[in-house]
């Protein structure tokens, strides 16, 4: 759960250098977003306290977290050495999570955003980082009732850490494109893959996708001067979709919608896992990687908003747009050694329609995007592993 910063800035900047220099390598950590429904209407109801409180002394209390909003709650794999590991736990805490709210009636799911839900009748829970941020954020951190799909990957040293996050940066529209879930939202079909993007990172200040930077100083530079000119008060007021994280010695990205399939959930965080294992291997051994601005991945992004996997992305290197599976394909095939060698490699693949494709197919058959939700909802879920 948000907890306030506790360290000053000077401590916390220094520790998280310190914890990024002793840091282990391709460690793995997925952290996923679902919405509590009630059964019968499937609106957003208000109840993460009662479930947390459930959940206490059992094996899912310290993977279980809040996450702004009454009507939300986050699981956690835990920190995991290998992709396989990983999988196997978001397989487990899926079932843990199930079994626990069916205590108390409630379904759950995870799509970027609730088709219908106003955000008016939210409540943000009560912590003092969430005070915080709806002190400081009002309207802005009011609407953002969305859902993601968070993984951290373990990087040895602060400035390969930096090295890496610069590296995501190019490719944060491709995998925003695969994960695309919410093209319903606020009772309107937006005509979008993404809606959770045009509410989240084009609403929130240090959002969206950041700067590059020159290693860790020039990373330190600007974030003590966002504290010294009290613009943030804690380090989690960066809110771009792939930052340092200054609590954990990992690289967290952050770009990706919610997954309503276990089977996709596994398949995003396995290549989000094998690409910055293969950045900080191109880093190492001296191979370029593109340093693209924004301005250019502005345009993917926005493609990627729009059309998901259904339309193309431009190819930088080659000045030619690309079919969104084509662009995904080739990065599989890049990552695919160092995917094999961290255990992701049998999860990776481009599906036939991803969520938010199958979601706008069955509109066309059931007419009803609240029907959408509700057969997303209720169906029985896939079994993958474990």
């Amino acid at each position: 759960m948000g907890d306030a910063q506790r360290l000053s800035p000077d401590e916390q900047i220094r520790s998280a250098r310190e914890a990024f220099e002793e840091g282990r390598d391709f460690t793995i950590a997925v952290e996923e977003e679902f919405a509590l429904l009630d059964p019968e209407t499937l609106e957003l109801t208000n109840r993460f306290e009662e479930v947390k409180a459930a959940a206490a002394g059992t094996e899912l209390d310290d993977h279980l977290v809040g996450e702004l909003i009454a009507s939300e709650i986050e699981i956690k794999t835990g920190r995991c050495d290998d992709f396989a590991q990983a999988a196997d736990a978001m397989v487990k805490r899926r079932d843990q999570l199930e079994e626990l709210v069916a205590q108390f009636d409630i379904a759950v799911a995870a799509t970027g955003t609730h088709p219908w839900s106003r955000w008016q009748d939210q409540r943000i829970i009560d912590t003092p980082h969430y005070a915080r941020n709806n002190e400081i954020l009002r309207y802005v951190v009011w609407r953002n009732n969305s859902f993601g799909i968070h993984a951290h990957i373990g990087i040895r040293g602060a400035d390969r850490a930096i090295a890496v996050c610069n590296a995501f940066r190019n490719v944060l529209p491709e995998l925003l494109a695969l994960s695309t879930s919410s093209p319903f939202v606020e009772g309107t079909v937006t005509g979008l893959h993404s809606a959770r993007t045009e509410v989240f990172t084009k609403m929130f200040p240090r959002c969206g996708i950041p700067d590059a930077y020159d290693g860790w100083a020039g990373f330190e530079q600007y974030v003590r001067f966002l504290y010294e000119t009290k613009s943030i008060d804690e380090h989690t007021q960066l809110w771009w979709s792939v930052r340092p994280h200054l609590a954990f010695p990992t690289v967290e990205v952050r770009i990706c919608d919610a997954q309503p399939d276990l089977a996709q959930a596994q398949s995003l965080a396995a290549l989000v896992h094998a690409l910055g294992a293969r950045f900080a291997r191109a880093l190492d051994e001296g191979e370029p990687l593109p340093n693209l601005p924004n301005r250019l991945l502005e345009e993917n992004l926005w493609r990627a908003i729009r059309y998901g996997l259904t339309d193309g992305l431009i190819d930088f290197g080659r000045g030619e747009v690309l079919p969104a599976r084509a662009r995904i394909e080739r990065l599989i095939e890049w990552v695919y050694p160092v995917a094999e060698e961290i255990g992701a490699a049998p999860y990776l693949a481009v599906p036939q329609a991803n969520a938010s494709e199958r979601q706008y197919a069955r509109l066309e058959e059931l007419g009803s995007a609240r029907d959408v939700f509700a057969e997303l909802v209720r169906r029985p879920r896939e079994r993958v592993g474990g």
